[in-house]
């Protein structure tokens, strides 16, 4: 699904993405291991913006049942919002091995202000020490927390939506099986940023940007070898469980009202428009944005580039509009022209 101009011409990535990735990789590796990757991470975090500061935020761990002991970070919308509000649970990326609450404050923190709803910030245990189904666990009874416990934290439990990035796109597309396969809880959205759902890598996506800034293909390998090996050992991606590989489910009907972003020069491009068109051939009301300048992690560049700015807002109409009744299938795609 390569966008191209009127000659036919591939886009080049934006340069002020390029730039801004030529940094990121220098001061940002899996080579020296693990702790090592989540300490640079941790470094690359930026100061919060002023006009995100004052925001009600709490640290609570929750969960359901024998597990009770997941981390979250709740945001509150800004002042002056109702009783009632919507609830986003958000599961953020890093390849299911690096990422936690502090690098994904800000981005949290936006969605809080921009969605006007309260975020679940969820902090999954991460890969080798826990490597699936521990994130998936830790998801999917935090999820179950939120379900029972919406109304105490001031939102409504008619309302709630699941939102990922890469990684977190995954667990979010896992949640959305679970929670239909086990009666709830009720969702009603889906935002899934650049997610991983087939664990191929044999799709042109892998290929074509298999040295891709932000994320190449060696990089998805050493992340899913740490995560759950059988992933990249496995001779048929295909046979590959719901809850590794969501693409793989036999029946995807019943599943939530969906918006999938996808960047052009992203080795998980593929993933996010097969998994579009599973969805739509189920029935479920889809929209997939298409921005043929970006990369992988893009929303990690929302301050900087305005390309990436508009995707986020784009996103974010989407998820306003899905946690208010609004009629995803009148929605059309964006390509990015």
């Amino acid at each position: 699904m390569t966008k191209s101009n009127s000659l036919g011409q591939r886009l080049d990535v934006d340069p002020m993405v390029k730039g801004l990735a030529d940094i990121l990789a220098e001061q940002f590796t899996l080579a020296k291991g693990v702790e090592e990757a989540r300490r640079q991470l941790r470094a690359l975090v930026l100061p919060t913006p002023d006009d995100l500061a004052e925001l009600r935020i709490e640290n609570h761990l929750v969960g359901v049942e024998d597990l009770v002991d997941v981390p979250v970070r709740i945001y509150w919308p800004p002042a002056g919002q109702r009783t009632g509000s919507p609830i986003v649970v958000f599961y953020h990326g890093g390849g299911f091995a690096t990422g936690d609450l502090e690098t994904y404050d800000t981005l949290a923190r936006m969605q809080a202000v921009h969605a006007e709803a309260i975020v679940v910030s969820v902090d999954y245990r991460l890969a080798p020490e826990h490597p699936y189904p521990a994130a998936i666990d830790d998801a999917w009874s935090a999820l179950r927390w939120v379900g029972k416990h919406a109304a105490n934290l001031g939102g409504d439990p008619r309302r709630i939506a699941v939102a990922g990035d890469s990684a977190g796109g995954n667990i979010s597309a896992v949640m959305t099986h679970l929670a239909r396969d086990n009666g709830g809880p009720q969702l009603a959205f889906q935002l899934l940023w650049y997610p991983a759902t087939t664990i191929d890598f044999t799709l042109p996506a892998v290929r074509e940007n298999a040295d891709a800034p932000i994320l190449t293909a060696d990089m998805m390998t050493t992340f899913m070898r740490w995560y759950h090996p059988a992933c990249v050992d496995e001779v048929d991606p295909s046979a590959l469980p719901v809850t590794v590989a969501p693409a793989n489910a036999v029946d995807l009907s019943g599943l939530l009202p969906a918006y999938i972003a996808i960047a052009d020069h992203d080795p998980l491009r593929d993933d996010g428009s097969h998994y579009a068109e599973l969805l739509r051939a189920a029935g479920v009301p889809t929209q997939l944005d298409h921005s043929p300048t970006l990369v992988h992690g893009y929303l990690n560049f929302v301050s900087a580039v305005p390309a990436a700015a508009e995707a986020f807002d784009r996103g974010m109409a989407a998820l306003r509009a899905g946690l208010r009744g609004g009629r995803h299938h009148c929605l059309e795609d964006h390509d990015g022209r």
